[in-house]
C-alpha cells in the first residue's frame, strides 16, 4: 500500500462469523499508537488534539480496506470460496475510512476494477470530520478533483 513516498505492508486477520467476512488490517502504524507510549489513545494523546500521522494512518487503512477482498480468500460459506472480486460492499464508518470511496474512484474504477462495488458511508459524529493541513494532501495520492476540500468526510 503507498503511503506518503513509501510503500507499506499490511497483515491481514480474518474471521467469519454469522455469515459476514471480518478482516482486520495489522500495521506498527496502528499499533505504536495502541500499545506504545501514547497510553491507548488512537486519535490523538488528548480529546481534540490528533496525532500529527493521522492522516497517513487511515489513508493505509482505507487502502488496506480494498485490497482486502482482491487478495484474501474470503467468503467461508460452504456455497462460496475464492476472492470476491468486483461485487463488494465496502462499509465506511466516520471520517476515519471515509477516504474509501476516493481511493475507489480513482485507483480502481478508473482502471476497469471493482465497477460493481459499493459503498456504504455511516456518520455516528459528524463533529469530527478529519481536518488536515492542505499541505499534507500529496501524501495521500489522490487526484486533484478531491482537494477542493481537505475533510476526509467531503472526499
Amino acid at each position: 500500500v503507498k503511503v506518503g513516498d513509501s510503500i507499506e505492508i499490511v497483515r491481514f486477520f480474518h474471521c467469519y462469523k454469522r455469515g459476514v467476512d471480518r478482516v482486520f488490517v495489522d500495521h506498527p502504524m496502528f499499533l505504536e499508537k495502541v500499545w506504545g507510549k501514547t497510553g491507548s489513545k488512537i486519535y490523538g494523546p488528548k480529546a481534540g488534539k490528533d496525532y500529527l500521522d493521522n492522516e497517513l494512518r487511515f489513508s493505509l487503512l482505507c487502502q488496506a480496506a480494498l485490497e482486502a477482498p482482491r487478495v484474501l480468500n474470503l467468503n467461508c460459506s460452504k456455497y462460496f470460496s475464492g476472492p470476491y472480486g468486483e461485487n463488494v460492499l465496502f462499509i465506511a464508518n466516520d471520517w476515519h475510512t471515509a477516504l474509501i470511496p476516493c481511493y475507489l474512484k480513482s485507483m480502481y474504477q478508473s482502471r476497469g476494477i471493482y465497477l460493481n462495488a459499493k459503498v456504504a458511508f455511516c456518520i455516528h459524529n459528524i463533529v469530527y470530520q478529519g481536518r488536515f493541513a492542505f499541505s499534507d494532501f500529496p501524501l495521500l495520492n489522490l487526484p486533484d478533483e478531491f482537494r477542493g476540500s481537505f475533510d476526509f468526510i467531503d472526499g
